[in-house]
């Protein structure tokens, strides 16, 4: 394949995504062998056990893909699987795309090194962009490959890694090329469904309200975000000098800050954004939570109108998916 095909990527790009990828399917060991090996350690095992049990119940009661992801397990020793690059013209809310084969247009660039992501996000920086680096636990290969679970995704508690998995495997379903905010918050509705059933399977009442009440809390968190990622794109289409329009980006930054603590302080609670005020919000870091989240109300809407039925909502996901790019937006925007 010729560097003038790969256009977006460039061949030093891809050379790193696909010895990383080779690193990671080369770790890999069966889980079920693990789990059987005297040798491991216990608290490995517990955890993977309990992934094994989420993995038989995302199949047989949410209606993901039956295959061979997440029965292997793969260590890589750091603190996270990739690292991924976002990054906006400084006045603008819209992130920059790459166009990547097989996933084609999407809103964020990933490195196997942190070293390598930052390098590319200050190269950025310099042309004027803002830009963030957030790491990232796991992704999907859209079932090219087998994917592991991985050492990164056991950082964090059962639920994260069990929703995680639900997650990717949701991207296994339904993907399309070049619409990431489609995809994200399908996986995120795919996500949130599944963790709420596969609790309430398991009898843990208790923790399912729990769950449903951070789901309220971060549903109003996101709003704040994105009400005040709304007022910064009225604000970046005014004719302003540079100069007034940084100022003015500044004061508006700011205000979304005192809003977002002004929250934390009445539910008594941390946001979880703290990195992000004191490194200095900005627009980049505005437009990942977008990607993720901006369209998943759209999306529990659907389901909904399904009365919970998973078959009948991917049905309806997938008419979406092969339909017009203005009939998704459509879903973001309003009542189904």
């Amino acid at each position: 394949m010729s560097a003038f095909s790969l256009s977006g990527c460039g061949v030093g790009y891809l050379l790193q995504a696909g010895h990383g990828q080779w690193q990671l399917m080369h770790a890999r060991k069966p889980v079920s062998g693990l789990i059987a090996d005297a040798s491991t350690d216990g608290s490995l095992k517990t955890r993977l056990a309990a992934a094994q049990a989420a993995r038989d119940f995302a199949s047989r009661e949410l209606a993901l893909p039956d295959n061979r992801s997440y029965r292997s397990y793969s260590a890589l020793g750091r603190d996270y699987v990739v690292w991924n690059v976002v990054a906006t013209p400084e006045f603008s809310v819209a992130p920059k795309r790459w166009w990547f084969p097989i996933t084609g247009s999407i809103a964020y660039r990933g490195y196997f090194r942190e070293a390598s992501a930052r390098r590319y996000a200050a190269a950025l920086a310099a042309q004027g962009y803002d830009t963030y680096v957030g790491g990232v636990s796991a992704y999907s290969t859209l079932g090219k490959f087998a994917d592991p679970l991985l050492d990164t995704m056991l950082r964090y508690g059962d639920l994260q890694l069990i929703g995680t998995m639900f997650h990717e495997l949701a991207h296994q379903l339904i993907y399309v090329a070049g619409d990431s905010e489609f995809n994200e918050a399908f996986a995120m509705s795919v996500e949130r469904a599944g963790l709420a059933r596969w609790l309430e399977s398991q009898g843990r009442g208790a923790e399912l309200a729990a769950y449903r009440e951070r789901m309220r809390q971060q549903a109003a968190l996101q709003h704040i975000l994105a009400d005040g990622r709304a007022q910064l794109a009225r604000l970046y289409a005014e004719p302003l000098p540079a100069a007034d329009m940084r100022a003015r980006k500044q004061k508006q930054l700011a205000a979304i800050v005192t809003s977002v603590r002004d929250y934390e302080l009445q539910a008594g609670l941390r946001s979880g954004y703290d990195a992000w005020f004191e490194a200095g919000l900005n627009n980049a870091h505005l437009a990942s939570v977008a990607t993720y989240f901006d369209c998943v109300p759209g999306f529990e809407r659907l389901l909904d109108a399904h009365h919970g039925n998973l078959r009948e909502y991917y049905a309806a996901v997938r008419a979406l998916a092969r339909g017009p790019a203005a009939a998704r937006r459509a879903l973001c925007l309003g009542p189904v």
